[in-house]
This record gives structure tokens, C-alpha cells and sequence, in this order.
């Protein structure tokens, strides 16, 4: 029974997440630490006790979120008899989770992602004007409609879809008046529901072109190895080991759209059927269902979590 292992991306933070691990496990401790460290703040302190508003900033939630990912498989991998190179088919993860995928694989040192998580956050944060960007669900739209409905609401601003999530949910980004135009498109065109999220930039759209910048510098200055299993990148929704590839990939992944429910499918189609989502709360392991139905996604981030992996079959 073929394994993936997938990770997390911003909106699954919350106040508390890894205490537990953080009070149980002297593994999950030494990550906290290591990231603290690299950071230069107390990031497990706002982690474990917020507030809320400094922990759901960019820069912030990006790095806490690498840091719950590797927390719970360093845990995983002492206590669960986890090996990534022995039991995964594939990593895969969603916008900024495809740093901890990496890290998990071997490719990032721990403080080096943490270091490019910070940096990624402020760069997206920095790239466009608060109130000039927006972001909208498509709730019901499949990518292809998201995609015409995105094309006709540009009128000469920008309006792309940033996340395919599967399970008929489509992300528009872009200009503020352009995405508020997609959304009354999809709803004169019997999409269900066409939401604002709540988000303080436009993500995966080509304003955020200065960050790609900012981390094509970035992510050529670090060192990288090939990961110990393939990831399957979000911009491709296929399998990429080259080192300068997935540099590459991750630079194009900050302007492009998160092809999540391709790459589930992808995997799916190789034999994968089971996911597990290491990380902060379940959201990919829910949609895992929705996009392969011959797959389960089960999520893991408590101590709970860690003793039935560990009971699992190897």
C-alpha cells in the first residue's frame, strides 16, 4: 500500500497548535528550538499562546506552520518508526507546506527553512498594498470554469486562479475590483457561493511577482539537496528530485496556481492511497477524500495521532 506524505499551508494555524507535542516529546521541543533560534524571536511562545492577530501575520504563521510539519515528523520518526525514504511514494504540500515537505525530505536544513519561510512571508506581504489585492472561493467552480471566469474578470488588471483545492473549490487573486468582478461573473454563471477571504495580500497571482524575486535570490544562496523522495510540485501537479529544479519550481509556485487537487489525483493514479497530512489541523486530508475517492487522508499532530501511526504496519 503505497504512502504520501503532505503538508500543511497558511489558514491551518491556530493558538496552541504543537504544545502538546511540545510537552510530551523532547523531539518536538529541539524543533521549536531550532527555529526559534534561526528566527531570532520566541516564534513558540506566539505559537502556544498568540495572540491570534501576531500569529495569523504572514511571516509569522508561514515558519510556526514549517515548524508544527517538522516538530510531528521528528516526533514521528523517534517514536512511530516514520522513514520517509522507506515508506513514501511521494511528499507533496500546499503553498508554503511544500518547504516543510522539503525539510522533511532532507532537502532544507530546518533553520534554513525556517530563514526562507520568514523571509517569503514578508516579501508576500511587502509586494502589494494593503486594500489594492483580494482573494475569493469559488465555492462549486471546477478549474476550468475558475480559470474562463478569472480570464473575463481581468479587464486589463490581474485576476488568476491561484489555488485549485478540489472538491469544486477555486481561489481567484488579484486586483481587489477584479476579483470582486470574478465573483459576481461566477455568480451570474450558477457557481454556489463566491466569498472574500480574509487574507492581508493576494496570493499565487503575478502581483506577487516582487517575492518571486526576493526568493529566487533567496533559494540561490542556500544549500539544497535532492529530497529522499520525489515531491510533486504544486505548479506542476508531477514528480520533481533535481535540486535545481525544485529551486526553480519554487520560485514559480509564488506567482502561480497551487495545482493541489492534480497533484492528489496524480498521486492517487500512482498507487498512493493513503495521505498523511503531518502538520497543523486536517484541511488536506479532508479534501483528500473529495478529489480520490479510492484514497484516505488521515491527519497527524497530536500525541494521540503519533501512537497510532506507530501501531500502523510498516
Amino acid at each position: 500500500m503505497a504512502r504520501a506524505f503532505i503538508f500543511p499551508g497558511q489558514g491551518s494555524q491556530a493558538v496552541g497548535m504543537g504544545k502538546a507535542l511540545a510537552e510530551t516529546f523532547a523531539e518536538a521541543r529541539a524543533v521549536f528550538s531550532e527555529v526559534d533560534d534561526a528566527l531570532g524571536q520566541k516564534l513558540s511562545a506566539l505559537m502556544f499562546e498568540g495572540p491570534e492577530a501576531d500569529l495569523t501575520l504572514t511571516a509569522n504563521a508561514q515558519p510556526a506552520l514549517m515548524a508544527v510539519s517538522l516538530a510531528v515528523t521528528r516526533v514521528l520518526e523517534a517514536h512511530a518508526g516514520l522513514d520517509i525514504a522507506a515508506q513514501a511514494k511521494f511528499i507533496a504540500g500546499h503553498s508554503l507546506g511544500e518547504y516543510s515537505a522539503l525539510a522533511a525530505a532532507g532537502t532544507f536544513s530546518i533553520a534554513d527553512t525556517a530563514r526562507l519561510l520568514r523571509l517569503r512571508g514578508d516579501a508576500m506581504q511587502k509586494a502589494v498594498p494593503v486594500g489594492e489585492g483580494a482573494m475569493a472561493a469559488l465555492l462549486g467552480a471546477d478549474y476550468a470554469t475558475g480559470v474562463a471566469i478569472a480570464q473575463e474578470a481581468a479587464q486589463g488588471q490581474v485576476c488568476q486562479i491561484a489555488n485549485d483545492n478540489g472538491g469544486g473549490q477555486v481561489v481567484a487573486s488579484g486586483h481587489k475590483a477584479a476579483v470582486e468582478r470574478a465573483m459576481e461573473i461566477a455568480k451570474a454563471k450558477g457557481i454556489k457561493r463566491a466569498i472574500l477571504l480574509p487574507v492581508s495580500a493576494p496570493f499565487h497571482c503575478a502581483l506577487m511577482q516582487p517575492a518571486a524575486d526576493a526568493m529566487a535570490e533567496a533559494l540561490a544562496n542556500v544549500s539544497m539537496k535532492a529530497p529522499c523522495v520525489p515531491l510533486v510540485a504544486n505548479v506542476l501537479a508531477s514528480p520533481v528530485s533535481d535540486p535545481e529544479a525544485i529551486r526553480r519550481h519554487l520560485v514559480e509556485q509564488v506567482t502561480g496556481t497551487v495545482r493541489w487537487a492534480e497533484s492528489i489525483a496524480y498521486m492517487a493514479r500512482e498507487g498512493v492511497e493513503s495521505f498523511y497530512e503531518l502538520g497543523s489541523g486536517k484541511v488536506l486530508s479532508g479534501l483528500v477524500k473529495r478529489i480520490a475517492d479510492t484514497a484516505t487522508g488521515t491527519a497527524i499532530n497530536t500525541p494521540a495521532d503519533i501512537e497510532a501511526f506507530a501501531a500502523l504496519p510498516k
